[in-house]
């Protein structure tokens, strides 16, 4: 049997078709599929753009370098657009970001992915889509990527800022620090109104990933796609380092929740968008990388860490692998709080690595206590 035409000829010849200009059937070419360089692709929301990739690790420092946590100190001032690029202000690409600290997985890493963006920016402009902070929707940005490239594996975080995250992590923050009452029940009524609604969107953007690939003529066995869950940045309440009385969780710690309300993101919310998001995988037909654990041990005031000091350096061993709270607002932007730093994009990035080389099945990745990025491992299910 003749080889099917490689993914560019099938590409012409459906926009040929479509324009009527084709009347006679093209002699198959022996060359396989994919032309360009090859690429793997980053798309959708701040917890994969790398927002917060800035930080290694959290100091009570001010000034400075922040005991060397802040890499956008250039000696004499503060430049963001050394980690973040011209993305700085915006889409927050860091050059830590998960698809950037893959390593050589493929011949480009490509970063799409946007600080705050929805699934609405994602879709394509013709089904819907937005664009957001002056690009264009992420899957017509993904079109230009895969006419280039030969792309074999698209990463898709996304439904987290469709769900409200920043607002749930606001809320519970506010009703520590101010009003001394609880947010896990009526934020937990919030999620679950929303969350049907925000699973079929994120299958829609598995549908429009799906749509644009194969309008560039890629076959389904071209390429891959693996949604993946988020990481907890907070600890459970037993795991926290600092006591839920008096002022120490906010003014030092950076982790301003209460016990009851650590416990309800860690094991119930966390887990809960995780499942969901595993379930639109099943059913959508795509890999599913489960990073609810990735963090354990090292979220922010977790016992297993130490904030860097001017006597504890900072250090992908010890240091917090997630950015705190910043309340008085004296280090960086306030949009950072609450996500891998880039100590944890790096090792969301040895996960994507870890996933890249397993074509098939569903994984979590997890840390290696008292290791590295470079220890994170997998595990199937």
């Amino acid at each position: 049997m003749p080889s099917s035409p490689p993914r560019a000829l099938r590409a012409l010849l459906a926009l040929c078709t479509a324009a009527g200009l084709v009347s006679v059937v093209a002699p198959a070419a022996q060359a396989s599929p994919g032309t360009g360089p090859t690429a793997v692709v980053a798309m959708g929301d701040s917890y994969i753009s790398g927002e917060a990739g800035r930080w290694l690790g959290n100091s009570l420092t001010n000034s400075g370098s922040r005991n060397g946590t802040d890499r956008a100190w250039t000696g004499s001032g503060y430049d963001p657009s050394r980690v973040y690029g011209a993305t700085a202000g915006g889409c927050h690409r860091s050059d830590t970001a998960e698809v950037k600290s893959a390593g050589p997985i493929a011949s480009s890493l490509v970063n799409l992915a946007c600080s705050g963006a929805t699934t609405d920016n994602v879709f394509r402009a013709s089904q819907g889509g937005v664009a957001y902070k002056g690009e264009a929707p992420q899957a017509d940005q993904l079109a230009a990527v895969a006419a280039t490239h030969d792309v074999k594996l698209i990463a898709l975080s996304v439904g987290g800022n469709d769900l409200g995250f920043a607002d749930i992590i606001s809320t519970c923050a506010t009703d520590y620090i101010v009003w001394y009452s609880y947010c896990h029940d009526d934020q937990q009524a919030e999620v679950d109104a929303k969350i049907d609604g925000v699973m079929a969107d994120v299958g829609k953007s598995v549908d429009e990933i799906r749509a644009v690939m194969t309008g560039a003529g890629y076959g389904s066995s071209d390429y891959r796609i693996v949604l993946q869950s988020y990481p907890s940045p907070i600890p459970r309440a037993a795991d926290n380092r600092y006591s839920e009385s008096g002022w120490a969780r906010t003014n030092t710690g950076g982790c301003p929740f209460w016990d009851a309300d650590s416990d309800w993101a860690r094991d119930s919310l966390v887990p809960q968008i995780a499942n969901r998001l595993k379930g639109v995988a099943a059913a959508k037909g795509v890999q599913f990388m489960d990073l609810r654990d990735a963090l354990q041990g090292r979220e922010v005031c977790a016992k297993a860490s130490k904030q860097v000091t001017s006597t504890v350096p900072a250090s992908g061993t010890t240091s917090e692998w997630a950015r705190w709270i910043d309340s008085q607002s004296t280090q960086g932007l306030v949009q950072e709080s609450m996500h891998p730093n880039a100590y944890g994009q790096q090792a969301l990035g040895r996960c994507l690595a870890l996933i890249n080389a397993r074509p098939t099945g569903n994984h979590s990745c997890r840390n290696t206590a008292g290791s590295g990025p470079s220890s994170m491992y997998l595990t199937t299910g």
